[in-house]
């Protein structure tokens, strides 16, 4: 049987000196920032996987079903990457403060921490600085590299939409490009011939045209894409009297751009443009967004608002963990409060972005959900220190 003796010199941790217990709490201040970043960095790298493969899948198969190469798919996915981060940050911090705080309370060691003096407000030290750290890479990504990021993917995007020879033309099958045209060709060679070419066009209710050529040419122009027919027929039918007119032709030139013509009509959606454009919202962007003053602002203080719900996402993933007294059984029911206060802080935090589409005068709302995440836990911290913890650590002159 093992013996204990009690040794009258030595004295409990909760009477030494501050100065002697400074040490040990910022060893473990390091320890555990470190383990959150590390965990951080893990379930970040799964998530982002997790979001990549589900948008990879589609847009795998609308460029390879458009003639596209892989590089295209692998530059289109990294180019989509800033966009599926920013959603994957706040979400792998608080399932990194979560598991790394549940872990330590398992293995005590927050519990003898406790026993030694330390409140959960000094606890919560590397918490926030960790919900720092994240709120500036979400501040990175949602005031910068995102909106480069979407406007750069949607240049390549209308890029890839004029580039009628990958989605306008294959040779030997029978393409639809848009509504209402359909377009054969039998082959095309090396030197970019297009070889017996049909075209019919029948958008126009009134009449509809059959174009047929033996050779054709691709031209670009400053008009944009343009189809030059060479020796050909063009088939009129008037659609009111059932009348066929046909007209023969040496060469022609079809405006293929027209068919590339986009639903904004030029416009550009401000999740493309930066914080700082936002924000200045110049007579011109009003126009190219098709977006008031107040408008532009608004989505400038929602994602202000993002990024505070990025370092809440932290503190929320510990503050609730330090409720209630250690047990055996775990902390499921502070995880799971956790867990329900997070789809609480998003729900607001979509709402708030309805509010800057919606209603942009209304833009104070838009911080609701950035404020109670950061409010939720500071009232937690308080409330997990017990009364008689604080009246002992205010008779010692200490911080409760």
């Amino acid at each position: 049987m093992t013996r204990y003796e009690f040794n009258p010199a030595a004295r409990s941790a909760s009477t030494l000196p501050l100065e002697g217990r400074g040490d040990k709490v910022g060893r473990f201040d390091r320890y555990f920032l470190s383990q959150l970043l590390t965990l951080f960095g893990f379930f970040s790298l799964v998530l982002i996987l997790l979001y990549w493969v589900n948008r990879a899948v589609g847009l795998f198969d609308q460029l390879i079903g458009d003639g596209q190469s892989a590089l295209v798919f692998l530059e289109f996915s990294a180019l989509a990457l800033p966009g599926i981060i920013r959603i994957v940050v706040p979400l792998a911090a608080f399932v990194a403060a979560l598991y790394v705080t549940n872990r330590l309370i398992s293995e005590s060691e927050i519990v003898v921490l406790q026993a030694t003096g330390c409140s959960p407000r000094r606890l919560a030290r590397p918490v926030w600085l960790f919900g720092l750290i994240v709120g500036l890479i979400t501040a990175a990504l949602v005031h910068a590299l995102a909106p480069a990021a979407a406007r750069v993917l949607d240049d390549r995007e209308e890029e890839i939409a004029n580039n009628v020879t990958a989605q306008f033309l294959t040779p030997g099958e029978f393409l639809t490009p848009a509504t209402g045209v359909t377009v054969y060709v039998r082959n095309i060679t090396e030197e970019g011939v297009l070889e017996d070419m049909f075209l019919a066009d029948t958008r126009d209710d009134d009449s509809h045209v059959i174009y047929t050529a033996s050779n054709a040419y691709l031209v670009r122009s400053d008009r944009g894409p343009q189809l030059v027919m060479v020796t050909g027929m063009a088939q009129t039918l008037r659609v009111a009297d059932l009348r066929l007119y046909t007209t023969r032709f040496q060469d022609f030139t079809y405006d293929i751009g027209r068919l590339m013509v986009t639903e904004t009509g030029g416009r550009i959606p401000s999740r493309q443009v930066s914080t700082h454009d936002l924000w200045q919202a110049s007579a011109d962007l009003q126009e190219r967004t098709n977006r008031s003053v107040v408008s532009l602002r608004a989505e400038v203080h929602d994602r202000i608002n993002k990024t505070i719900v990025g370092v809440a996402a932290a503190l929320l993933g510990f503050a609730p963990l330090m409720l209630g007294r250690f047990s055996r059984f775990g902390a499921w029911k502070q995880i799971v409060g956790a867990v329900l206060l997070v789809v609480v802080v998003n729900s607001l935090e979509s709402w708030g972005s309805t509010i800057a589409d919606t209603a942009p005068e209304r833009w104070p709302l838009i911080y609701v959900s950035g404020l109670t995440g950061l409010a939720i836990p500071i009232l937690l911290l308080f409330v997990a220190a017990p009364p008689r913890f604080r009246s002992d650590r205010r008779a010692q002159g200490l911080p409760a």
